[in-house]
């Protein structure tokens, strides 16, 4: 099994995805391919030991940049680490590539350059969300801000297929992220939406409202991708927040530093619960091979992970149960 890397891509450089590439095949049964800066992934290689079969280098001499508008970056910087490290899964010389560069031009490599799943009207960005229960996967989160019913529907098959094959939920429950309840409530998006949900084969638990999310009552949150972008970038924003407050009080006097030191474990236990880089990153789910988007702030611990989630889905034929799936719908 072949995973490309961005290895340009992401806040902290090119010394954070050596190190995740070098720590993922030496813990486990993979390969990787290093696309970027020959010269500077080798510096950082030099750094390691690890078994030189297991990790290749493909020179590229440009850098998409965050601030760089996506189609016409992918277009024109066609020497690129991005556009290269997804032209090797087109290709079939990769299973799967992972980027924590410009999510912009990596959604739209992974339609324009890999291509859909026949059927598949819309990628979705899916990541998985932390809650009381473990995990949930929350799709879309920000490949479409503006969806159709049918879309919804595929977005809810692809997310129980992968709650299924790679989280491994067996007939995992799919909720519709919505104001209320009742099947009534929301606008004409979810209140179709609804309806296709329910006469779907998937296990449809019914609508959510968001304030339950956090509980786990769903394998699945379906939603468009702007009402799934605002649910990641307030929990983000959230949990950052009380954990700057509590920090602050538990230093405030000896009394609080004692509760804090008291509380020091359950403290690092829900920060590892809720800290993106234990899940990897966020599929891009319905195009044809695994497409993966690491946070812009990727440590070498999430890369690492992110060629770990990179793996479980190729080895489970994701992409080739979703086509099968929507096959059947069109019949």
């Amino acid at each position: 099994m072949k995973i490309a890397i961005d290895a340009m891509g992401g806040d902290k450089g090119v010394s954070m995805t050596v190190k995740g590439s070098v720590d993922a095949v030496n813990e486990f049964d993979v390969k990787v391919i290093l696309v970027g800066n020959s010269d500077m992934i080798k510096k950082e290689l030099d750094k390691y030991n690890y078994d030189k079969d297991k990790i290749d280098i493909i020179n590229a001499s440009e850098v998409i940049e965050n601030t760089e508008k996506p189609v016409k970056a992918i277009r024109r910087k066609k020497d690129s680490s991005l556009v290269k490290a997804l032209k090797l899964v087109k290709e079939k010389q990769a299973d799967a590539v992972v980027s924590a560069g410009s999510t912009g031009a990596l959604l739209a490599g992974g339609l324009f350059i890999v291509g859909r799943i026949k059927g598949i009207d819309r990628p979705a960005l899916s990541p998985v969300y932390p809650t009381e229960k473990g995990v949930s996967l929350l799709i879309d989160a920000g490949a479409n801000v503006d969806s159709k019913p049918k879309n919804l529907e595929q977005f809810a098959i692809m997310g129980s297929i992968y709650a299924d094959k790679v989280l491994s939920r067996k007939n995992p429950t799919v909720g519709l992220v919505n104001i209320g309840e009742e099947q009534e409530k929301g606008n004409e998006l979810t209140k179709e939406s609804y309806k296709l949900l329910a006469e779907s084969n998937i296990n449809f638990y019914g609508n959510i409202e968001v304030r339950d999310i956090p509980k786990g009552y769903c394998d699945v949150l379906v939603c468009d991708g702007f009402v799934g972008n605002t649910i990641l970038k307030l929990t983000e924003g959230l949990a950052s927040t009380i954990f700057s407050s509590l920090k602050k009080e538990f230093m405030k006097n000896i009394k609080t530093k004692l509760g804090a030191f008291l509380l020091k474990d359950g403290l690092k236990s829900l920060k590892k619960q809720i800290d993106y880089s234990e899940y990897g990153g966020a599929l891009l789910l319905g195009v044809k091979g695994g497409v993966i988007k690491a946070h812009g702030s990727s440590d070498s611990k999430a890369f690492k992970n992110a060629i770990k989630q990179a793996k479980i889905f190729t080895e489970n034929n994701v992409v080739e149960i979703i086509e099968n799936e929507i096959l059947k719908m069109e019949d």
